[in-house]
């Protein structure tokens, strides 16, 4: 074998010299430079491999104990080819179901679709940490909706989606293809959302025109606005240049591109109607959500559904043998946690030394408190410990209940709107309206959500963002402090 000379003929001297010559190897060590550990390294290999074992030779282990199964990468690369939009998160939730185990992480997948060219690395432009991000505690609270072209047909022209989601469960409400998405098709798909699925407490949009006349020429209200007034619907609106507050909705847009209409040509708008819908029982019955814990959007949507519908008793009907989750209850510690089946559930700190109720129904598990749905899980726990979870305590001396804390219930107290149009709840700043400036509101906490009223009234309703640790206090003084110039 022919090996370059130089570091390995120095390597050759310093060898002769102790076998040959008998120099003392630290001798041998010092005049060349190295340790003597070197210089038996030297020794053992040139003893087994003569001259060629003092060449360097490779760094790359011969073996990697964790590196990812060959099959395990080929169904990795099976799934991304079969369903480009799945990212590494969704794959690895696919290999579990599959039986994979151990399954690889995200980072592991993630390199293997960048091995195989199937992904493009890239930098993130913005942290997670930089988004704010809230959710409704129930469905059915708040629709997102909002209008999202690329339906290409083949005559050339191009067809609109009215699309909605709901916030809390990310069920796909509206899904409807129009030629043109002016008011009047827009509405009727509002319309027809409503008619199948309910009518929801408010509705979340941009300031499109079909949506609000609030920078249009006009000064009346348009049918969208007026269909919300006529069904007691609060119509809630984006600040301008703010598309991340309608931001599921807007995520739905990417998955509906990515999964559905990227290389899709239709023939018409029916065609087009016939395909979206059969996309739409997929996502919403069958495809995992990454945003609730990897379930199905209709996991938490049908829990919405089963309460709005009432129980009505019919003579000669046959027998109700539907059965209601069965209800555990437990403590909330001073984490704002509480133990069920061996797991940690967050409940809210707010309700710190609170008796809650835990409801499991499929894959979700629902925290409630008076009958207000305070938190929403997807489950973690193994199913097989839930119904000794459920059945623990149930046996036990009922225990003294806590003394009622406003948190839950609906304890109002009075605030004075300032001259900006707004109120200050627990050291956080909520809008009423320049028109109720002066005036006297009411603020109440229901669950997540701050409900501000004037008598029977219910004028706003925002999302809580205030320390839940300060709420108690603010709660104490119903008429504010006595020493602030703004107090009722």
């Amino acid at each position: 074998m022919l090996v370059e000379l130089g570091v390995v003929e120095q390597r050759y001297q310093a060898v002769l010299e102790v076998l040959n010559d008998g120099v003392p190897i630290v001798e041998v060590a010092a005049r060349f430079g190295v340790t003597r550990q070197s210089v038996h390294r030297w020794l053992k290999r040139y003893a087994v491999q003569g001259l060629a074992g003092l060449v360097d030779g490779s760094t790359v282990p011969g073996s990697c104990p964790h590196q990812m199964p060959a099959r395990v990468e080929a169904r990795i690369v099976e799934l991304r080819i079969a369903h480009p939009g799945w990212g590494p998160r969704t794959i690895g939730h696919w290999l579990e179901r599959d039986g994979i185990s151990p399954v690889p992480g995200r980072s592991s997948i993630h390199r293997c679709l960048v091995r195989h060219g199937l992904i493009t690395p890239e930098a993130r432009k913005r942290k997670k940490a930089d988004y704010i991000r809230w959710e409704r505690a129930r469905a059915m609270d708040l629709w997102q909706m909002d209008i999202v072209g690329g339906v290409r047909l083949v005559d050339g022209s191009e067809a609109k989606i009215v699309s909605g989601v709901d916030d809390h469960s990310r069920f796909c409400i509206s899904a409807q293809v129009v030629a043109r998405a002016t008011a009047r098709p827009t509405c009727d798909a509002l319309a027809l959302a409503m008619r199948r699925h309910g009518v929801p407490e408010a509705i979340l949009t941009d300031n499109g025109k079909v949506f609000t006349g609030r920078f249009g020429p006009g000064t009346g209200e348009v049918l969208f606005d007026r269909i919300c007034r006529e069904n007691g619907i609060k119509h809630l609106l984006t600040a301008p240049r703010s598309p991340t507050t309608t931001g599921k909705v807007e995520r739905f847009h990417r998955t509906l591109r990515e999964t559905f209409l990227t290389g899709q040509v239709f023939v018409d708008i029916e065609d087009a109607q016939a395909q979206l819908d059969g996309w739409v029982e997929l996502y919403n019955h069958v495809r995992p959500h990454q945003g609730i814990g990897m379930v199905p959007p209709i996991e938490r949507f049908r829990l919405a559904a089963a309460s709005a519908a009432p129980v009505v008793e019919l003579e000669g009907a046959a027998p109700d043998t539907t059965t209601q989750p069965e209800i555990a209850r437990r403590r909330v510690n001073d984490k704002g946690s509480i133990s069920f089946a061996s797991t940690r559930y967050l409940a809210g700190r707010w309700l710190a030394g609170e008796t809650v109720e835990i409801a499991c129904d499929g894959g979700v598990v629902t925290i409630s408190h008076r009958g207000v749905v305070v938190a929403t899980h997807a489950r973690r726990h193994q199913p097989t410990k839930q119904s000794a979870a459920i059945a623990r305590g149930q046996n036990r001396r009922p225990t003294r209940t806590a003394t009622p804390r406003p948190s839950a219930s609906v304890v109002s107290v009075t605030r004075k709107v300032d001259s900006s149009g707004c109120v200050c709840f627990a050291g956080a700043s909520y809008r009423v309206g320049n028109k109720y400036r002066r005036r006297q509101v009411q603020v109440a906490v229901i669950g997540a959500t701050v409900e501000i009223s004037i008598g029977e009234e219910l004028i706003r309703q925002h999302p809580a963002k205030h320390d839940r640790t300060r709420e108690h206090g603010a709660l104490a003084n119903p008429g504010g402090r006595p020493n602030r110039t703004n107090a009722a």
